[in-house]
């Protein structure tokens, strides 16, 4: 029970611990630019697409990235070709000419014109909302890139409504009307295509077509998701054509949308105020995404929150009316302050992209106990410090000791006229772990004597330090261990964990959850109740403390030495000890080398004495060949026809192959080498010797019969 506990603490204290990290908003960093070059790597010289390519290139362009891979001569001699193919869909018109809005390749008026064409005419036979997005999207870079051709819209109106009878009651759009489905990204996406109409419109617009598009604009904000943090999303379940669609698509369209509207229109967006910035916080919880596609969502919806000023847009804060929406983000570098080292809490306000917030002061309103809905009233100003651009808390407040807090930070503007253009919804709460070095005093450990509770041996620990306590007891009495901490302003500190371990030498374990009694913590065994939870087990038992939180500086796990205790033996009907766990490695693992040791060969004769010997061997067979000259051999029956005298031949150097095979199995070759060949030899041998000899027979039987 005592195990189960402790690790019970540990999860809660880890899932909390999630828990406030997850409303921490920082805004891009060097880490973001960092992911960018490592995800957007070309190959060859070229990203796969032009989509592609613009994603790259417009983050690269956001991030400020300088030293970024130069595609430039691929990516401007595939814009190129494909603004010269007519057969070129409209999704690559419209990626090429956004690349080369970014680019600036060298492009003649007369290609923008003959695009310009094509572009005009898709437009009258699109049925899809891709198709008016591609179209309207193509023309309107058109008309920022060159100011010779002529792509203003003059059934401006018919387009709108065409577009606009994709639209659903919720505010969300349909991306074909054969498709029931509505889509938040469909939304996004038809407010971009919109806006692009509304720019090329020659005349106007019809003032009552923005007006019901800016009703859907609020049906769609009323549908946003929310979480705990305060950061909002639009979600997205529908999947289609384009694939890649979910909550940070979905959300960095519908951006990109109402931004790209608010551009072009003096109509006012009752928005709320707290919805834009729970956006970008959105955009800026995701950390650092791990695909290309993901980060160019990511960074260029940052972009958009960065870019709005539209002093004519109304957005609703509680009760305030505000113009403007340009997310401010609080930020600390730090949120785990050390009192034992001093640190300062430092506090950096800033756009979603880093850059300097207006002319404004921080305060710090109020600190919460975590866990603990009591506030204390603080109302004190950070000094600011305009060389490193950061807000500075020189010294915590009194009441803070070591702990964990919840601070609430309020922004004020110098000048009233900046809550206008900026959003910073209200009060930002931030979690703060104020940590330090915990004193350990009194600590001691004692053995009891269980009826009077008189000490019988007592020890004195340094905790944490080196601890050899050597202590003895038997059932009957009890083992006392007690400690005081302290924080570093003195006041009583309680850990999250604090555990006595009792391990047997047999490897059964058991563990304790340290009491505290309010002024100290104190644990006492009573052997005598323990018996039947120690198995019985006498012998040596080491003891082992733990101490940890995760604002102690000092947290240990120290062995505190050992205690030999003397049970009663076993009961026949008492509980065994469980099995050890084996470990893994020590079955499965590698098992241990295991080295041959060959007999050492036999003494061998000097070399000298063993050549003499061969040729004592071999003098016979020079003896035979004499004396077969000697005696005059008779090699008449020789065969002297051409065949037969050919396998005589090659049986006789069969004969000497043999021999030869014979040598060189007594120099180098083996046993089984020399039988392989061997078995080769003798079927030859077979083969020639059988003819020769049947040559033979049949001449001694022609003389015979002769």
């Amino acid at each position: 029970m005592a195990r189960k506990l402790g690790f019970l603490v540990v999860a809660a204290f880890l899932v909390l611990a999630s828990i406030c990290e997850s409303a921490i908003f920082n805004p891009v960093s060097e880490s973001h630019r960092s992911a960018a070059l490592e995800l957007f790597s070309p190959a060859d010289g070229s990203f796969g697409s032009l989509e592609e390519t613009y994603e790259a290139l417009r983050t690269f362009e956001v991030l400020g990235i300088e030293k970024k891979p130069d595609v430039k001569p691929s990516a401007c001699a595939s814009v190129v070709d494909t603004l010269r193919s007519t057969s070129s869909s409209l999704k690559d018109l419209f990626h090429a000419l956004r690349v080369n809005g970014i680019l600036k390749c060298e492009l003649k008026d007369e290609a923008f014109g003959g695009i310009e064409s094509r572009l005009k005419d898709s437009l009258n036979s699109a049925n899809s909302l891709l198709d008016f997005y591609y179209t309207i999207g193509g023309l309107k870079r058109i008309k920022d890139q060159t100011s010779e051709v002529d792509v203003n819209l003059g059934d401006a109106d018919k387009v709108f409504r065409s577009i606009k009878a994709l639209s659903q009651s919720d505010g969300r759009w349909r991306f074909s009307s054969n498709n029931p489905e509505s889509s938040n990204a469909a939304a996004g996406i038809a407010l971009e295509a919109l806006a692009g109409v509304i720019s090329l419109a020659s005349p106007e617009i019809d003032h009552s077509l923005l007006a019901t598009l800016k009703s859907d604009i609020g049906k769609l904000f009323d549908g946003i998701e929310r979480y705990d943090d305060g950061a909002c999303y639009f979600d997205e379940k529908l999947v289609d054509a384009s694939g890649h669609q979910g909550p940070l698509s979905a959300s960095a369209s519908v951006t990109r949308g109402i931004t790209a509207f608010a551009a072009v229109t003096s109509e006012s967006l009752n928005l709320p105020g707290e919805k834009i910035l729970g956006l970008a916080k959105f955009f800026l919880g995701i950390g650092l995404p791990g695909s290309a596609k993901d980060l160019y969502y990511q960074i260029d919806a940052l972009a958009c929150l960065e870019n709005i000023r539209q002093v004519s847009t109304v957005f609703f804060l509680s009760r305030n009316l505000l113009l403007g929406s340009i997310p401010l983000i609080l930020s600390l570098p730090a949120t785990v302050l050390s009192v034992t080292k001093k640190d300062q809490l430092k506090v950096q306000v800033s756009s979603v992209l880093g850059s300097s917030a207006p002319p404004l002061s921080v305060k710090l309103m109020q600190i919460f106990t975590s866990g603990s809905k009591d506030a204390s009233i603080i109302d004190q100003k950070l000094k600011f410090d305009p060389d490193n651009s950061v807000h500075v808390l020189e010294t915590l407040p009194t009441n803070v000791d070591v702990g964990k807090y919840i601070f609430s930070f309020e922004i004020i503007f110098d000048d009233p006229e900046h809550k206008k253009n900026y959003a910073t919804g209200g009060r930002t709460k931030v979690p703060i772990h104020v940590t330090g070095v915990i004193k350990i005093n009194n600590a001691e450990i004692a053995i009891l004597d269980s009826d009077i509770g008189s000490v019988e041996a007592q020890k004195k620990l340094d905790l944490p330090g080196d601890n050899a306590a050597a202590l003895s007891a038997n059932h009957l009495q009890k083992l006392r261990m007690s400690f005081g901490l302290t924080t570093p302003f003195g006041h009583a500190f309680k850990p999250h964990q604090a555990f006595l371990k009792l391990r047997h030498e047999s490897g059964v374990e058991h563990i304790f959850v340290v009491g505290n009694t309010g002024k100290k913590f104190e644990i006492i065994l009573d052997f005598l109740g323990l018996v039947e939870k120690f198995f019985y087990l006498s012998g040596k038992y080491d003891i082992q403390l733990t101490v940890g939180d995760s604002v102690m500086e000092n947290s240990f796990l120290q062995p505190l030495g050992h205690i030999e205790l003397d049970l009663p033996d076993a009961p026949e009907k008492a509980a065994r000890p469980p099995p050890q766990l084996v470990d893994p490695y020590s079955r499965y693992g590698p098992k241990a080398e295991i080295n041959h040791i060959f007999r050492a060969p036999d003494k061998r004769p000097p070399r000298e004495l063993s050549l003499a010997f061969s040729g004592l061997v071999l003098l016979p067979l020079l003896g035979f060949l004499a004396g077969l000259l000697h005696l005059r051999a008779n090699l008449k029956n020789f065969p002297k026809s051409t065949a037969p005298a050919t396998f005589a031949v090659l049986f006789h150097l069969g004969i000497a192959a043999v021999l030869v095979l014979y040598a060189l199995f007594w120099f180098k070759l083996d046993l089984f080498t020399t039988l392989k060949a061997l078995g080769l030899l003798g079927i030859f041998l077979m083969f020639v010797g059988h003819k020769t000899l049947s040559h033979l027979a049949s001449t001694s039987s022609k003389l015979k019969s002769a």
